[in-house]
């Protein structure tokens, strides 16, 4: 590694160690920042989570991936009927891997690449959305925290990756409201990861609103997207991924 990466990796570990930092008293854990995967019922690891888990490991092992995307069921649904048409028109050209999982939690997101998902794929870029599914029960600054130790683990698994956060989008029919709010408050902490180097935040969450509120038209359930929504999503990504995903 070149010197001047290994400034960089160490401002990116320096940050991602401040803003993972403890945030609570006593022994008790962030569960936002500890690595789990998802559980069923009976509190052992869901089968069907699992499975596409082990799936997305077997595409990282095979390599030949340029951009990585990271989430939950938002960053999932590109794969739908929704993002399809989005995904055609702004990611076209480049080799790009969906690695979002509904209903995953920063915690999930954190455990699937320490197992396996970043291992051997060695993007040139990686597309990072999540913490919606943990405002009903985590903090804000528990919440930033997951966030931060996301990308201080992509860092590590994938150090010549450049990589573009997300502040999380805008949800619920009225706004404000407590989940939107809270939002908004880590939105404001996790800003603090882009060191104008090889991580960016962008927060696009006000092109999904018209006067201060979200249209059904771009999020019929007020937290999913349209087809319109995931246009608004690719236009405003899409150099990122267009111009990493080509570097040579």
């Amino acid at each position: 590694m070149s010197r001047k990466k290994m400034i960089a990796f160490a401002s990116v570990c320096f940050t991602a160690v401040a803003l993972c930092a403890p945030v609570q008293s006593g022994d008790k854990k962030n569960p936002a920042t500890t690595p789990s995967p998802r559980l069923d019922k009976k509190g052992a690891p869901d089968a069907g989570w699992v499975k596409r888990h082990e799936g997305f490991v077997d595409l990282a092992k095979k390599g030949d991936v340029d951009i990585v995307f990271l989430g939950d069921s938002i960053t999932d649904g590109w794969r739908g009927k929704a993002g399809k048409a989005g995904w055609d028109k702004h990611f076209a050209g480049v080799k790009v891997a969906n690695f979002g999982i509904g209903g995953d939690r920063t915690q999930h997101v954190l455990w699937r690449i320490q197992n396996g998902e970043l291992d051997g794929v060695n993007p040139k870029g990686v597309v990072l959305m999540i913490g919606t599914n943990n405002t009903g029960n985590d903090s804000v600054e528990e919440i930033a925290a997951g966030v931060a130790a996301i990308v201080k683990t992509i860092s590590q698994k994938a150090p010549k990756a450049e990589i573009l956060v997300l502040g999380v989008f805008p949800r619920s029919k009225m706004i404000p409201n407590p989940g939107n709010t809270k939002i908004i408050a880590i939105n404001k902490i996790i800003t603090k990861l882009d060191n104008n180097k090889e991580i960016t935040y962008q927060d696009i969450g006000a092109k999904f609103l018209k006067d201060g509120q979200i249209p059904a038209e771009i999020m019929p359930d007020y937290l999913h997207l349209s087809e319109k929504g995931y246009q608004i999503w690719g236009d405003a990504i899409g150099t990122f991924v267009q111009n990493v995903g080509k570097k040579k």
